[in-house]
């Protein structure tokens, strides 16, 4: 197992500093996807507010994950990394 280091990511305006022991620029992609989708939902719903927003964004990608590990599709998924994705994503709200 690698060193944990502090990374850096930004999403929607605000630095989140992440300890990790996972690469660097899987987590940059995750807060991207998270930084994307959460724009996306701002500018659908029109909704300022960021923990509704967070919140929203939370669900939208949660069924996004749901659908594609009951469809066909995700047989080919990584399981294991997958979840390493998430769990990244998921140690953003805790820091």
């Amino acid at each position: 197992m690698s060193a944990r280091r502090s990374v850096s990511v930004r999403i929607r305006g605000q630095e989140f500093r992440i300890l990790t022991d996972k690469d660097p620029e899987a987590l940059g992609r995750v807060a991207d996807l998270v930084d994307q989708t959460m724009l996306r939902i701002e500018r659908h719903t029109g909704t300022v507010d960021t923990l509704d927003v967070a919140m929203l964004t939370a669900l939208n990608l949660a069924r996004e994950l749901l659908e594609l590990r009951e469809s066909d599709s995700g047989a080919g998924v990584d399981a294991d990394r997958l979840r390493a994705l998430v769990e990244q994503a998921e140690s953003a709200l805790v820091a």
